[in-house]
Formats: structure tokens, sequence, C-alpha cells
């Protein structure tokens, strides 16, 4: 990765600078950012980036925890574009933290760094982006085939994670620098902004945005008759979004709690894996005692893996969609001569049974990993994994659809803290075990990868089909919110005729 090299180029620079400090007679290789620096694979160089990228992955993770959930419940009251264009913001200004130390390392500390990660963790980072995203899809797309459209999404991801780091090589060859790389990416979170900012339309109609505003006002009343001390530290708990996923009240089960719990942790625990088991999966495939591979096998791997699971969201996703929802409903639709109007109506059974296949895999290929004694066995174990790529998408299209349609963004802002969480905890509970187990038992991070992956299968069988929350929505006469002008009114007005109140 780029900014990794990056990071470790600065922070390696500076402490060749302090120990000629220390020492005026120590002597050192000039480090020269962006190219090869062996001079830097040293134990305390090391150390350094370790407990600096710790610091820069904390400070992101548990800003974004606080922002990304409350960004989502935005987004329920006044819109998805806006707020996804301000997600980027803090992107761009990581990024520039990153060219002005490149450029002018003895003016700016790296530690400015961890500037670039505060703007990006109050802006909500890519979890947020993710929950917005994610919102603006489900907006748009009927339940039906919303796993289908999220799972592209998906496919997007991955199929820049396996041509990315391919592009970025030959970019820096081209233009010499490995700084050309964060021109570009912070180029291209400034087109993001631009577009979204100005030319994507809003997913979200004005009657639904005021009637989200309505609920919300509603909500906030009846929480200003309770003014004890109690009350305020449970409004400023930054775990008090999780709430979301064990609601009360009238349209509730324990049925529909358990669902939500199930697919909140199975989804938790595949955020976690995904972000965390990479790094250590390539340390130990690039051990000597194991595969000893280098960069162009551990690439080569990457890619390949990536291909298979892109492939899996963009062919078999679609096809099993096809044959199991859009077939039946359209002979259905001959049969009775009547259109069907899809609503939110819970996880159907093709996606509880996608999400139990796709763990299967994932604890198949954990096993595999686990077991392989050569590297055809442990490169197959990396294509089977690449069918749980289909479990994630599944369960966001899942989770979405056991809600009324205006309280998606709060949801998926709930599962936006567990996101963060699971980027914070995911790399120190594996990092930790490999570095405790290197030597000794070198597969036990496999364990553990098969052990979560069995916990969330066990988790996907908790989930029942067709389990939602009824919207006992009800509106209060013909008013609207107080922040509601003139120009949104006559819009709502338009909309009526249009729009059926959903």
């Amino acid at each position: 990765m780029p900014c990794d090299c990056r990071i470790v180029d600065l922070v390696c620079q500076r402490h060749f600078a302090d120990q000629t400090v220390l020492d005026p007679a120590f002597v050192y290789t000039p480090v020269v950012l962006g190219a090869d620096n062996p001079q830097c694979f040293i134990p305390e160089v090391k150390k350094r980036v370790s407990m600096f990228t710790l610091a820069i992955n904390l400070t992101t993770g548990i800003l974004s925890a606080i922002t990304a959930p409350r960004m989502g419940h935005l987004s329920d009251r006044y819109g998805r574009r806006k707020l996804l264009a301000i997600a980027s913001v803090g992107g761009v200004v990581a990024e520039a933290t990153v060219i002005l130390c490149a450029n002018f390392p003895w003016t700016f500390h790296y530690n400015w760094l961890l500037v670039g990660a505060v703007a990006d963790g109050i802006t909500g980072s890519f979890t947020a982006g993710s929950v917005l995203i994610n919102s603006y899809t489900s907006d748009c797309t009927p339940p039906s085939k919303r796993g289908v459209r999220i799972g592209y999404l998906h496919a997007c991801l991955f199929t820049g994670l396996a041509f990315g780091p391919l592009l970025a090589g030959y970019f820096v060859t081209w233009t010499g620098s490995l700084l050309s790389v964060f021109y570009v990416t912070m180029g291209c979170h400034i087109v993001f902004i631009i577009f979204v900012g100005f030319v994507v339309p809003e997913s979200l109609s004005i009657k639904r945005q005021l009637r989200a505003r309505e609920k919300h006002d509603r909500e906030q009343e009846a929480k200003a008759v309770d003014n004890s001390t109690w009350a305020s530290i449970k409004a400023a708990n930054p775990l008090a979004p999780l709430k979301v996923l064990y609601p009360r009240g009238p349209g509730t089960s324990s049925r529909l709690r358990i669902n939500l719990l199930a697919l909140s942790f199975t989804d938790m625990i595949l955020l976690g894996a995904a972000m965390s088991a990479g790094t250590v999966l390539l340390l130990y495939s690039e051990s000597p005692e194991t595969w000893g591979w280098g960069t162009l096998e551990s690439s080569r791997f990457i890619s390949a893996v990536s291909m298979v699971r892109v492939l899996a969201l963009l062919i078999v996703l679609p096809t099993i969609n096809y044959v199991f929802r859009v077939r039946p409903a359209a002979y259905r639709r001959r049969v009775s001569g009547v259109s069907i109007v899809e609503s939110n109506n819970g996880a159907d059974t093709v996606d509880t049974w996608i999400l139990r296949f796709a763990l299967l895999s994932d604890v198949t290929g954990s096993l595999g990993y686990l077991f392989a004694r050569n590297e055809a066995v442990f490169v197959m174990s990396g294509m089977v994994t690449s069918f749980g790529g289909l479990g994630s998408a599944t369960i966001q299209a899942a989770i979405t659809k056991h809600v009324p349609a205006d309280q998606v963004g709060q949801l998926l802002g709930a599962i936006g803290v567990l996101h963060s969480l699971a980027r914070v905890l995911g790399p120190i509970a594996f990092n930790t075990l490999y570095y405790s187990t290197v030597g000794t038992f070198d597969q036990a991070i496999f364990v553990l990868l098969s052990a979560l992956f069995g916990l969330a299968l066990v988790a996907a069988f908790m989930v029942k089909p067709n389990v939602y929350l009824e919207d006992k929505y009800e509106p209060v006469g013909s008013s609207a919110p107080s922040n509601a002008s003139t120009e949104i009114l006559a819009e709502v007005a338009a909309e009526e005729e249009l729009i059926p109140n959903n």
C-alpha cells in the first residue's frame, strides 16, 4: 500500500535524524522517500511504525464510530447526497496532510498525519461513506433486487482491490514518484465531492424527509420531558445508536430483535475478519517457514481471490436472484394479472440461505488455510473464501428490509458503529495473536478465524424470514415540522400527486 510505504519512510527518516542528534558520530544511509530503503527494516523503526499506525487506526475508528451513526440518522431527515459529499471531505484533508509531510518532512512532522486521521474520523471515514451509499441504494431499489445492487457496489470495491495496487505500481513507474498516487487520490476525492454534491439526484423525496423529521421532533419532545442526569448521560453515550438494533414498542417483537442482533453480529464478524485477517494472512504466506512468497506472489494471490469474489458478486448472486426471485414474481404477476407492490417485509428465505452458504464457504476456506501443507491447497482455500463475499452484500440488503424506509439510515448508522469497533478491535486481536504464536503455532490465526465464522454461521441459522418492524406512523394532521420552508412544502404538494405514502 502506498500510504503504508510512505509512513515507513517518514518514520524511518525521523528516527535516523533523532539518532544523529543523540550521537553526532552516527552514520546511516539516507532515506529516499518512495524508494526501496532496506535500512528502515530494523526492529526500532518497525516498532515506531506499528505504534503510529495503531494510533492512526484508533483515531479514525473511534471518531467514525461516533460520527457515522449520526450521519446515517441525519440522512433520513435531510437526504443522503449532501452528507455523502461531506463524508469525503475528510479524505481530501487526509491526503493533503500526507502530501505536505512528504514534500516538507522537516517542516511537517509525521505526527501531522494524525490531523488527517482526525479529519477523516470526524467526517465519518469509510464507515459513513458505506452507510450512506447503502442507504442511497436501498432508497432506489426494491427489496427483491437490493442484495444484487449492493453486491454490485461490493464488486466495485473488490475490483479496486484487485487492480488498484497494479495500477498504482504502473503509475509510480511512469511518473517516477510515489507521491503522484496521493495527488491522484486527492483529485478523485474532489471530483467525487463535486459530482455527488451537484450532479447526483437525491434518493429521498422531500415527503419522506419531512416525515422522518416529524418523527424525530416527536421523539425529542418526549425526551425533553425527562430532564434527569441519567437521561443526559444516556443521550451522550456514543453507543446509544445501537439501541435501534433492539427496538421496543408497537410493531416490534422478540423475533425481530433476534433477527437484527444476529444479522448485525454476523456483519461485524465479516467486516472485522476482512479488515484484520488480510495483513496476518500475507505475513503467514510470506514467512520463510511457510511458502516464502515475495511481493509478486502475494499480489497475484490477492488479485486472484479478489477477482473470484467479483465474479461471485457479478454473476452468481444475480443468477440466484433471477432464478429464485424475479422469475417466480413474474409468474405470479402473469397468473394473478395484478402488479405486485414490494415493501420491506423482512429477509426472505433466499436471503437466509445465501447467507448460510456464504458463511459455510468462509468456514471451509478458513479450515483449508489451517490444514494446508502446500501452496495449491492454500490458494484453493482462498478461492473458497471468496464466495463468502456473497454474505456481506446479502446482510446489508436483508437488514434494511426489517425497518420502514425512513429508518434505514438510522439502522445502517448503528451498523456503522459496529463496523468502526470491528476496525479497531479486529487488528488488535489478530495481530496480537499472530505475534504471540509466530514460530510456535503460526496457524493459530486460522483457528480464531474458523471459530469466528463458525459463530457467525450459528447466528445465521437464528435469522427467520418475513419478520419486520410494522410501521405505526401516524401523521399529525396536515402540519409540518417547524423547520420546513415554504418552498419545501410546495414540493411536497407536488409530490403528493406522484409519490404514494409509504
